[in-house]
């Protein structure tokens, strides 16, 4: 595969495939084309993992994936929407073990043709994110940045919809003492449930107007827009889904309606009362991490190292992950 190079977005430019986001016409997610997505849903349900350690893939240089290595990766990527890398861990008393990181997992989304970097306010100049503990300038004040425990969302489901997070590599340099698990699951799931239930959900879901982040304003002034847009994304090929989602319950509008009443419900109970059974749970070790299509996921509370306190790597990137 040959490298993207890194760029730096200066208006969260997204690829022009997603400027436009109606419901497909024909393919697997068309309401009206029935025998695609039944054969699609088969298809999806049979070769779905079931257990996080089928996820799990043994990276030699996680700076340079070999040809098998990124074989498998994007395969469970088409599969499951994820993967789990797995690389030699680093010393928890190492210094420069994030610097070398960096670097290492910048030429790792590379090797799957991942370049467009989303321009985050937290980002280093690389455009990677140090998730740890801070109240350092923009981190502070945010969950992501703390101890306390993550609800299910997707990334940047806060984004105008033109923008989304279609990707996203999430590294461990450093674990938590104790917690700090994540709970995740492939989108594509996550709409089986809801159009096996009623096609009408996903119509609701892919409504221009289902959900709304409303206007965000910091101390310091900064503020990020007011964010409406469909739930469930769709290329223009229509055969490729991305989902904007939180579990959120304040400074969150849903479409005031039947039908996204009841899929908000749906996901509440398939997610928050943890009934969906494709629900895989992973607590990355030093070395390891998760490569995917922005699936939906969440996050423990834990308890921090005094010393070396936890740190994760998060670059995400508004392209798919190549051959997904």
């Amino acid at each position: 595969m040959s490298p993207v190079a890194h760029q730096t977005p200066t208006s969260n430019a997204a690829p022009a495939s997603f400027a436009r986001f109606q419901p497909p016409q024909a393919g697997p997610f068309a309401l009206a084309d029935r025998p695609a997505y039944a054969a699609w849903r088969e298809a999806k349900l049979a070769g779905h993992p079931t257990r996080v350690a089928d996820l799990r893939v043994p990276v030699a240089d996680l700076a340079n994936p070999d040809v098998a290595e990124r074989a498998q990766i994007a395969d469970l990527c088409r599969r499951a929407g994820m993967a789990i890398h797995v690389t030699a861990s680093t010393r928890r008393d190492d210094a420069q073990a994030g610097e070398t990181s960096r670097h290492a997992l910048k030429q790792f989304a590379r090797a799957f043709e991942l370049g467009l970097l989303e321009d985050h306010r937290s980002a280093e100049s690389d455009g990677i994110v140090a998730i740890e503990v801070s109240e350092d300038g923009g981190k502070r004040g945010f969950v992501p940045y703390s101890t306390r425990a993550l609800n299910w969302h997707t990334d940047g489901y806060y984004n105008q919809p033109q923008e989304p997070i279609r990707a996203m590599i999430l590294h461990c340099v450093r674990p938590a003492a104790e917690g700090g698990e994540n709970a995740l699951l492939d989108p594509e799931i996550a709409y089986i449930r809801l159009r096996d239930t009623n096609p009408d959900l996903i119509a609701a879901m892919m409504h221009p107007e289902a959900m709304t982040i409303p206007e965000s304003v910091e101390d310091d002034g900064r503020t990020r827009p007011t964010s409406t847009g469909p739930v469930f994304l769709f290329d223009e090929t229509g055969t490729r889904l991305t989902m904007r989602y939180t579990a959120r319950t304040r400074s969150i509008h849903w479409r005031d309606d039947a039908d996204t009443k009841a899929a908000v419900a749906l996901l509440h109970h398939l997610l928050v009362e943890e009934q969906e059974p494709l629900i895989l749970r992973a607590r990355l070790e030093a070395g390891e991490g998760i490569v995917c299509n922005n699936v939906l996921h969440t996050r423990t509370t834990f308890v921090d190292d005094p010393t070396a306190g936890r740190l994760l790597l998060r670059a995400r990137y508004h392209e798919r992950i190549a051959g997904t």
